[in-house]
């Protein structure tokens, strides 16, 4: 099939996926393969479950849109859902996680006015991710995923990932108004902080009246075997952010907020036609109630563990591989050199995996795959890795 009429944004693989259960995809002659990527930590909950299938059907049977010009009862259901489970305060709903992290950025300049701030500065890591929007592509720490898309948005001051002393330098400036940060940053590596990093920026953020917005995006909704991942350290952010595995594949972000940042919109500060829809809440609600219902996010945390236990067991002996590094579903494979080709290969082998930063491999599995399907996803991927690293 032609892809002529498509913008040249992706460098996709040689492949168009018809159907999917489960932890499978099925390509258009019927062909399946195991899913390690979940669509980019976005269908958690696998392809095709069945409560969700059935919330979506229900729904759109109903009412799809309306607009945020009337109440919408499945919104009011939903933020209060995310509110139980967060114990923030008050929910912006949106369509991507972009949009929740252009709230975030809104949010963190009508704080700083308030305070008869004018030129605002959001403290914000090396090799983050938060989005391709001007503001958000600004405050993302790749240089190559901005370049072209010159004059950034100001007000950003970067500093390294999991390194207090570079954000404690800056506590003079009193420009700063937030912390922008990931729990742990997918795109950037899967990198890890050292425990205890979240709740020094939250006591930072406290001492200097400065926002701590934490980016949860891949994160959050039971990726890292917690609701959020800053729940593994007991603290609570002022703003955070959401998209994702919300919806299980249908677009919709979150921008949720704390005591500090609750009323700084007023009407027409901020808004969105599709946000919050009756369907993309149909399909956040299903999705929060089957995790709970099936107790998903204990059993992420316990099985993502033995995972990551595996992976070392059968990896860590090649002296190829630098670090094998994650938390509850979100794993990462740093090896020695260069493997985006491995994407192709395991394509090849019918397993779905994603290479960042150019030599990490990222797993993402779906909450529901088997054992048996986990049992392929390391013999497969272990055979890989052996011989893209020792060919002879």
């Amino acid at each position: 099939m032609t892809q002529d009429h498509l913008m040249n944004t992706y460098a996709r693989l040689p492949i168009t996926f018809s159907s999917g259960k489960g932890a499978l995809l099925y390509d258009t002659n019927g062909r399946a393969y195991l899913d390690a990527v979940s669509g980019i930590a976005v269908c958690s909950l696998g392809h095709a479950h069945p409560e969700i299938s059935n919330a979506i059907c229900e729904q759109s049977q109903q009412l799809i849109h309306t607009s945020n010009l009337y109440s919408i009862e499945k919104q009011t259901l939903l933020a209060n859902a995310l509110i139980e489970r967060s114990q923030l305060q008050k929910v912006f709903f949106c369509n991507s996680g972009a949009e929740a992290n252009e709230t975030a950025i809104k949010l963190a300049r009508k704080f700083a006015h308030q305070k008869a701030i004018q030129a605002p500065k959001i403290i914000v890591m090396e090799n983050s991710f938060h989005g391709r929007t001007l503001a958000t592509l600004s405050a993302t720490g790749n240089p190559k995923v901005q370049e072209g898309f010159s004059p950034l948005v100001a007000g950003f001051v970067r500093v390294p990932y999991n390194d207090i002393e570079s954000i404690n330098a800056l506590r003079d400036d009193e420009d700063i108004v937030a912390i922008l940060v990931e729990p742990i940053q997918g795109e950037g590596g899967v990198n890890i902080p050292d425990q205890g990093y979240l709740k020094s920026l939250r006591t930072l953020c406290d001492q200097n009246d400065w926002l701590l917005m934490i980016d949860e995006i891949q994160t959050g909704i039971g990726r890292t075997g917690k609701w959020f991942a800053h729940q593994h350290e007991n603290i609570l952010p002022d703003v955070m952010t959401l998209a994702k595995a919300l919806g299980n594949g249908v677009p919709i972000g979150a921008c949720l907020v704390g005591e500090k940042a609750a009323d700084l919109f007023s009407p027409g500060n901020h808004g969105t036609t599709f946000g919050g829809n009756p369907l993309a809440c149909a399909a956040g609600l299903a999705v929060l109630k089957t995790l709970s219902y099936h107790n998903y996010i204990p059993y992420v945390a316990e099985r993502g563990a033995q995972l990551l236990d595996k992976l070392k067991q059968t990896l860590s002996p090649l002296a190829a591989v630098v670090d094998i590094r994650g938390q509850g579903y979100m794993i990462g494979i740093e090896l020695d050199r260069p493997c985006s080709e491995l994407v192709q290969r395991a394509l090849q082998r019918h397993l779905l995996i994603n290479v960042t930063q150019g030599n990490t491999i990222r797993l993402l599995p779906p909450f529901v795959m088997s054992n048996d399907q986990t049992d392929q996803l390391i013999d497969t991927l272990s055979s890989l890795i052996h011989s893209f690293t020792q060919p002879n």
